[in-house]
């Protein structure tokens, strides 16, 4: 069986050069080719061709050439143009070779296409535990854009649950919205896009951003040695560009360990931030959203620290109720609905979270 060689042309497009280290951490053969007289990607590939301009007349020659003379087998072009041009040229000229990739018109679109019909597909369905007070729902273009930019935003938060914060915060008091535990910030643009959307009030993120506070240890285990790929340090960083964009004076941070969030909330202060400037907490906490450390001790703590803070009629949201690496959050999340029975007029769990509201 013949060796595949692949050919990325234009050898510089982005999407070019993740498609390269794919091929690279395969092990496969690849040349990149362009038609720019100067290409600074072309150090990046171990083989290289020089191509026209797919509209030169000499295009179809100059490539028939260079697929013979590099045994090339397929062709890799995030360009629309060029692969229009390909996929109807090469059936007649290179039979043998095709296409590595499908449409890049369709791959640009299907991200908000697909955005699209989630939030179709949202506003279709009714929920149950919102009360005839409930503001209107999000109209579809502004949910539709919250689904993308949620999805280019890495972490863990699952669209059964992000369907249920869109829902909730429609029927929430106004007040502090605090999130304990945000990593690179996904649930938190999510939150901070629905505070802003419902007036609620600004969202706070508590999170130590720190290598020593990822181990949750027991069954957890194996999730720590992957945590140990990652650098918190990064990861803030990587919060502050996702955040950024989208905040008005609405989002600030505490950047230390829970309960040490906790005590600073409770005085009152002006929390200063280099990126988001001066905010001052008011106190009530509207929405309480738990996804720290993992351990029942910490998801204890993380509870046992914040839910005294939330107004009547809030909401708590335990993440991970449902976790296939351990019970700490099931565990501390059930003792608070038992504990605390007298306080709560509902409780369900969607997706992976578990969802509490207070009695008004």
């Amino acid at each position: 069986m013949a060796t595949k060689r692949t050919l990325i042309f234009p050898a510089g497009m982005p999407r070019s050069l993740a498609y390269l280290e794919a091929c690279l951490r395969e092990g496969k053969d690849v040349i990149g080719a362009s038609s720019l007289d100067f290409d600074p990607t072309r150090e990046r590939y171990a083989a290289w061709a020089q191509l026209p301009f797919v509209n030169a007349q000499d295009f179809d020659a100059a490539l028939i050439a260079l697929l013979e003379r590099e045994h090339i087998t397929e062709i890799f072009t995030p360009n629309p143009v060029i692969w229009h041009h390909l996929q109807g040229r090469l059936p007649r000229v290179a039979p043998t070779v095709t296409l590595a990739n499908a449409s890049p018109a369709q791959h640009e679109m299907e991200p908000y296409r697909a955005a699209r019909s989630k939030a179709e597909q949202h506003l279709a369905d009714s929920y149950a535990v919102l009360s005839g007070d409930a503001k209107p729902p999000m109209e579809i273009g502004a949910l539709a854009a919250l689904y993308r930019h949620a999805e280019t935003i890495p972490g863990m938060c699952d669209h059964l649950k992000l369907r249920a914060l869109c829902e909730i915060t429609r029927d929430c008091p106004q007040g502090d919205l605090v999130e304990i535990g945000s990593w690179w910030g996904k649930s938190a643009f999510i939150l901070l896009r629905l505070a802003q959307t419902y007036g609620i009030g600004r969202l706070y993120c508590v999170d130590p951003w720190s290598d020593a506070h990822l181990v949750q240890g027991g069954a957890a285990s194996v999730v720590d040695l992957v945590s140990t790929q990652y650098s918190a340090e990064e990861a803030f960083q990587v919060f502050l560009l996702n955040l950024r964009p989208y905040t008005n004076g609405d989002l600030n941070y505490l950047r230390c360990p829970s309960a040490d969030g906790a005590t600073r909330y409770r005085t009152g202060n002006i929390i200063t931030t280099a990126e988001f400037g001066n905010t001052r907490p008011v106190g009530a906490i509207a929405l309480l959203h738990i996804d720290g450390n993992h351990s029942y001790a910490c998801a204890k703590e993380d509870i046992a620290s914040w839910a005294p803070a939330v107004a009547p009629g809030g909401w708590i949201i335990v993440d991970d109720y449902v976790w296939p690496f351990g019970d700490g959050p099931k565990r501390a999340g059930d003792e608070y609905l038992e504990a605390h029975a007298d306080r709560i007029a509902m409780s369900f769990v969607t997706g992976s979270a578990l969802f509490i509201r207070l009695r008004a």
